[in-house]
């Protein structure tokens, strides 16, 4: 099996920037879940516009990759792998517009709506699969969260507290055939008993496709909260143990680890439970918010840019999706393109 590498990152955020004031102007105290630490707020977070795409994101954020891999890598790229949160088209994924758009002619197009937070590893894995095993040989992978501006502005939803915590933002990755920067392992784990304890809400009855009035979001309640802190709070340790296990690695020996940002209970947890320091450990919460399956890609590529990955560093990705249906890490030697 090839060595596959991944070589470069870019995301991009949506102009809108919104500060908590702006929820807390519309919420009371008797809001349900209100004051629960799962929903504590960020303090800033970026709203996607209505009109603004899915692909619109990608293609924001690939043509700064593209730039910065250059032409002859680029014309390379012949598989396209997206996870976006809310597809615009209720039939395709975004893959095969995106690939218009940037002019690529790719030979595999994976549109892959599992695996949530975490999701960012799962595609890591998919183009570590396909590449190394001689089936493709460059891949461009996309992640969307494009839930903050849309579900959660909604009227009714933007006063509970849990619409506080999400952002909008994109992270795209190069990833190809090179011994360069390698994925020197990748360890999943999929937890099917817990995928129907996430997801839509209607207090209506309605199914999410049948016309009404009331407005759809992520129904919490205490007993939920309390399982999917549990779970958030074992799964990632244990996938990031796992996979140091795997490299002959512990812990201590992880330079970086970057994780999903769901909020400040579960990086503080991740922390203490893997004795990782807060500086190994970037934190785009406050930033950004909750920036589901983009906060992995998006969390490193900012620390990227602002010099916090030096060469040669043992980078752990970690993250955990939904209720805890799915987690992952991948782990990766860094060395910076040429």
């Amino acid at each position: 099996m090839s060595t596959v590498s991944l070589m470069e990152l870019a995301s991009y955020l949506p102009p809108r920037r919104v500060d908590t004031q702006w929820f807390l102007d519309q919420q009371g105290d008797d809001a349900p879940m209100a004051g629960h630490e799962m929903f504590g707020p960020p303090a800033h977070r970026h709203h996607v516009a209505r009109e603004e795409s899915a692909a619109d994101m990608i293609e924001q954020a690939a043509r700064t990759l593209l730039d910065r891999i250059g032409p002859d890598e680029a014309a390379g790229i012949d598989t396209v792998l997206t996870n976006v949160l809310l597809p615009d088209l209720p039939f395709t994924g975004s893959g095969a517009e995106i690939s218009h758009r940037l002019g690529l002619r790719p030979s595999w197009v994976l549109d892959a709506h599992n695996g949530g937070c975490a999701s960012f590893v799962h595609m890591l894995r998919v183009a570590r699969a396909l590449i190394g095993s001689g089936q493709a040989r460059a891949a461009l992978l996309c992640n969307v969260q494009n839930g903050a501006g849309t579900v959660m502005a909604q009227s009714r939803v933007r006063t509970l507290p849990e619409a506080m915590v999400p952002g909008d933002g994109c992270g795209v990755a190069y990833v190809t055939a090179s011994a360069q920067s390698p994925i020197l392992s990748v360890k999943t784990r999929n937890l099917g008993e817990y995928s129907k304890d996430c997801g839509l809400t209607l207090s209506d009855g309605r199914k999410y496709w049948e016309a009404g009035e009331s407005q759809m979001h992520v129904g919490f309640t205490p007993g939920k909260v309390a399982d999917i802190v549990e779970r958030g709070n074992r799964l990632v340790p244990e996938v990031v143990r796992a996979v140091c296990a795997d490299i002959d690695a512990e812990p201590a020996d992880i330079d970086l680890l970057v994780t999903n940002q769901p909020n400040r209970v579960f990086l503080r947890q991740w922390q203490e439970r893997l004795e990782i320091k807060p500086e190994r450990h970037p934190d785009t919460y406050d930033r950004f918010g909750n920036l589901f399956g983009a906060g992995v890609p998006v969390t490193l590529d900012h620390a990227l840019r602002e010099g916090r990955v030096a060469d040669d560093s043992l980078l752990v990705l970690a993250g955990f999706a939904h209720a805890g249906d799915f987690a992952g890490a991948a782990a990766i030697r860094w060395h910076a393109a040429g």
